[in-house]
């Protein structure tokens, strides 16, 4: 086996005699005579190369003579694919997975109205800070502020740049060096190991956990308040549930106990919502404006999960505490840019408008199963003239995704391929590494394409990429 290895292995060209060799091939013109490509194409064909070498350590699918006569077809083709992938880092990919918020792809997606607006904010001049009528200099917020109040019921509002961010500016402010009672039910990891006690610690608040994990009475809570209190806080498990012997106390009853201690509530709601989602046949979780009604005095929440927004940590509530907050030297260095608060004014103004059928998210989470299934099946339908593959339909299901429902299964339509040669591994890792990235999910040997998460013209690049799995054994030493 060793022999074979080195044997392939001198087979591969130089990185010269490849570059030579493209001076005959017309696809390749524009980048050999334009002297600033040309250092992009002997990269290229540096990483083809490399590839190749990595994959003569794999197991052997093929002849030598098999692989000698491949070599030349199967640099062009990757060689080609390389070229032709955009050059920034920050990629498009093809969300085919049917988790809604993916957080990997970035979660929600902006209505296109917004995204154009977005855009037009990008490339101009705007009064982000600017008093118009005054000629002075103004409030970022301003902005926002008026809608999320009407929206939410708060008296007041403002953004900064994830929630986790507003929970830190909340105990930087209002709890630095102090004490805030919090049920131990309720302290969360959220993505990336980021934990509630960890960004409480980092505001620089000490935190007093009460309870147990699944049972918290109003009585622990008053019998932890101390001197040192400053504040009560709550915690939204949006990301996980306790089901079955458990309780909780609510925000109103909190607020009650905070009038007759004289003690601030605060909640975070991670996924915050405007809908309770029961329409849709989810489970009931409480809406940003019932939180605000029961007279929290800052609530916070994400927005880009259910809101459907850009990411920003949103902050409503009682005024005296919102001023607070802006007077905090970190609100400058949590603040949010033109671009978010583009976003964010023009996904609120659909919410405004009554139009949540055009915000992509709650759109995906309230597709009908027939026009999945329709969908589906015409997937199936194309892909079953690839003779490649083995397509059929299945029933499966789809995920909320960034933390929110996580225990409901949103049934679906998918479409279910199996290479004929080949495993289902590589036929994923074939549609994540094109030109466009294609990521799908395995199940019992099936790679799945969900298509309650794809969006216009997806299918037509799924298909097209699919078809090049016929040529794929011709390029097996490039991976």
């Amino acid at each position: 086996m060793d022999q074979e290895k080195q044997r392939r292995l001198r087979a591969l060209p130089a990185v010269h005699e490849v570059i030579s060799r493209l001076e005959y091939d017309a696809e390749f013109s524009p980048f050999l005579t334009n002297e600033r490509q040309l250092p992009r194409l002997t990269q290229c064909v540096r990483q083809v190369l490399q590839k190749a070498r990595e994959n003569v350590n794999r197991k052997f699918m093929d002849s030598f003579d098999e692989f000698e006569s491949s070599l030349w077809s199967g640099l062009k083709s990757q060689l080609l694919q390389e070229l032709e992938r955009p050059r920034t880092s920050l990629r498009q990919v093809i969300n085919a997975t049917g988790v809604v918020l993916h957080t990997n792809c970035g979660r929600a997606l902006l209505a296109p109205e917004v995204a154009r607006s977005v855009a037009e904010q990008a490339a101009r001049y705007s009064n982000l800070e600017l008093n118009i009528e005054t000629g002075e200099r103004g409030s970022r917020y301003v902005h926002v502020e008026a809608l999320l109040c009407h929206l939410t019921g708060a008296e007041a509002a403002m953004v900064v740049n994830n929630n986790a961010a507003a929970v830190l500016l909340m105990m930087n402010t209002f709890a630095q060096g102090k004490e805030v009672i919090v049920s131990r039910g309720e302290l969360v990891e959220v993505g990336g190991s980021f934990r509630i006690p960890e960004v409480l610690k980092a505001g620089g608040a000490k935190l007093v956990e009460v309870g147990t994990t699944n049972k918290t009475w109003l009585r622990d809570y008053e019998a932890a308040i101390g001197t040192e209190t400053a504040l009560f806080l709550k915690v939204h498990t949006s990301n996980y549930r306790v089901e079955g012997f458990t309780h909780f106390v609510s925000g109103a009853e909190l607020v009650e106990l905070g009038e007759k201690r004289g003690l601030p509530v605060m909640e975070d709601l991670g996924s915050g919502s405007f809908f309770d989602g029961i329409s849709l046949g989810f489970p009931m979780e409480p809406t940003i404006q019932q939180i605000v009604k029961a007279g929290l005095s800052l609530v916070t929440f994400s927005g880009d999960k259910l809101l459907g927004g850009p990411q920003a940590g949103i902050i409503v509530g009682k005024r005296p505490f919102i001023e607070r907050l802006r007077t905090n030297q970190l609100t400058r260095a949590l603040r949010v840019d033109k671009l978010t608060l583009a976003a964010l004014e023009g996904t609120l103004r659909l919410y405004e408008d009554g139009g949540i059928e055009d915000i992509p998210v709650w759109r995906m989470l309230s597709l009908p199963l027939e026009t999945l299934k329709l969908a589906a099946s015409q997937l199936v339908a194309a892909l079953q003239q690839n003779p490649s593959l083995v397509v059929e339909l299945k029933e499966d299901v789809s995920q909320v995704g960034g933390g929110a429902w996580p225990t409901v299964d949103l049934p679906t339509w998918v479409c279910a391929i199996r290479p004929k040669q080949g495993s289902v591994t590589e036929l994923e890792k074939f549609l994540r590494l094109g030109s466009v990235a294609i990521l799908t999910r395995i199940h019992k040997d099936w790679v799945l394409i969900d298509v309650r998460t794809l969006l216009s013209g997806d299918v037509e690049d799924i298909i097209r990429r699919l078809a090049e799995w016929v040529s794929k054994p011709s390029d097996v030493a490039f991976g």
